[in-house]
């Protein structure tokens, strides 16, 4: 899927393809329900003009951004999603981002201290803001300790709720599997969901990229999962 959920001028295709159609909904929220149900209210026109995320690798805070464009998308809301660290793009790319509902910056640590980067999105920032737009950032450390030259930009980003995404506990970790699971009609049973937990990482969006390939296993084999199947999945991950 292309990562553009709109039809804008050409100018603003961003041309980096999604592996996977993540949602909300399949977004376990454990000890970030709080957040969820922020940007949840942000994607209907409900919520706060600007919500920051942050936190470790594995929270999914990359899920939770693609999956708010998405679900912005489900209601005739144009959106989209930027994903900073990506090699080669240049803050022009900000340009006329302000003619949509959402903008959704993902890993926004990757273009501090650059002056052009910093002053294309506080430019970014103003102009949203002037046309009431909504915009969603993510990186590994809130506002007031990313490595910002200008104190605008950083108290900008501080004008909306800040939120902390924690990890999963393991329980939570199991639920997910089996939630998901359940949801393309495959059965996980107790020792199937030991069995991944031991041998695959425990953060939410791994498992889900995980369940998607056993999903693409059980119907390329027609049967349902089992742990030498699983097993041959894990083996073949890239």
């Amino acid at each position: 899927m292309d990562l553009v959920l709109t039809q804008p001028s050409p100018q603003l295709h961003l041309p980096v393809a999604l592996a996977r159609e993540p949602t909300l909904a399949e977004y376990l929220p454990g000890p970030n329900a709080e957040a969820l149900a922020a940007i949840a209210a942000l994607t209907g026109k409900a919520g706060e003009p600007l919500v920051f995320l942050h936190g470790a690798s594995g929270t999914g805070k990359t899920h939770l951004l693609q999956a708010a464009c998405l679900e912005a998308s489900a209601h005739r809301l144009q959106a989209h999603y930027l994903p900073l660290k990506t090699p080669g793009l240049a803050p022009s790319l900000l340009d006329d981002l302000e003619q949509l509902d959402l903008i959704a910056i993902d890993d926004i640590d990757a273009v501090t201290r650059d002056g052009d980067w910093e002053q294309a999105l506080f430019d970014l920032y103003n102009r949203l803001r002037e046309h009431g737009r909504q915009l969603l950032v993510a990186a590994r450390q809130p506002p007031e300790r990313l490595t910002l030259d200008r104190a605008d930009l950083r108290s900008r980003l501080q004008w909306g709720p800040c939120y902390r995404l924690l990890a999963l506990t393991d329980r939570d970790c199991e639920q997910l599997l089996s939630t998901s699971a359940a949801q393309r009609g495959l059965r996980l049973g107790p020792a199937l969901v030991r069995y991944i937990m031991h041998y695959h990482a425990r953060d939410p969006e791994s498992l889900l990229a995980l369940i998607e390939r056993i999903d693409a296993a059980s119907l390329r084999e027609q049967r349902q999962p089992t742990i030498p199947m699983v097993r041959q999945v894990l083996h073949d991950a890239p």
